[in-house]
């Protein structure tokens, strides 16, 4: 599996008192298509090969594990500080 890029997409609802869940995940060709599926949706990618390593071995639909929670955290705390950023600018064109 280390040989095969990875590629992980995530789900968080921050109303539901989850941890975020794993929406889609493959190596290789799967994971180049959930890559082009990203860019054309304008989601961000987040490049962390160990990361994805990890959560490509999660079943689709599942939680992230608890060793992924800390960086996932940080993640999902950075883009939400970003689109926030992103959403005042645009406010004040």
């Amino acid at each position: 599996m280390k040989n095969q890029p990875a590629a992980v997409a995530l789900g968080y609802d921050p109303k539901a008192p989850k941890a975020p869940k794993v929406l889609a995940s493959g190596l290789g060709e799967i994971a180049k298509k959930i890559l082009e599926i990203a860019r054309e949706n304008d989601i961000h990618i987040h490049k962390d090969d160990n990361l994805a390593q990890l959560l490509a071995q999660v079943p689709v639909g599942s939680e992230i594990p608890e060793e992924a929670y800390q960086l996932v955290a940080e993640l999902l705390s950075f883009l939400y500080q970003t689109d926030q950023k992103m959403a005042e600018k645009m406010s004040t064109k």
